[in-house]
């Protein structure tokens, strides 16, 4: 048998991997917990309509890992990101969650996090250069 060669994937060559592994962890679960995907994405608009914050995030299986989490400069340590972040949890209970994650790097917001009640289960330091790379959890 020849080795196998190595190559640059295309679009259709990475959603086939994708949907291999996804068909292999269904097989793994629960019959509660195979399908269980949503995104939930929120966001806040100024009077004018602006968006001036937004929490993405994606539910799978029985936790909810927040994506990016962003307030406009302009509106930052008014609690825009905390009602955000209240309300990702608050759904994240009524879909029957037990946990969230997220990270965070050392120039954004791990003391937010800390506040909120998440702990660090990880750091990665130098990542980027000079920086600190942080995993939080909160269990819900």
């Amino acid at each position: 048998m020849n080795q196998p060669a190595i190559f640059r994937s295309s679009d259709e060559e990475s959603r086939y991997v994708r949907n291999r592994l996804i068909e292999f962890n269904a097989g793994q679960l629960p019959d509660d917990l195979k399908n269980r995907y949503e995104e939930i994405n929120l966001h806040l608009k100024d009077d004018e309509g602006n968006v001036i914050a937004g929490l993405l995030s994606v539910l799978c299986w029985n936790w909810l890992e927040v994506d990016i989490l962003w307030v406009d400069s302009l509106y930052r340590k008014q609690g825009q990101g905390s009602k955000l972040l209240m309300e990702a949890e608050k759904i994240a209970r009524e879909k029957g969650c037990t946990f969230i994650k997220l990270n965070t790097f050392s120039f954004q917001a791990p003391d937010f996090y800390k506040k909120h009640g998440y702990r660090e289960i990880a750091v990665i330091d130098d990542a980027p250069r000079g920086f600190k790379h942080y995993y939080f959890m909160k269990e819900l």
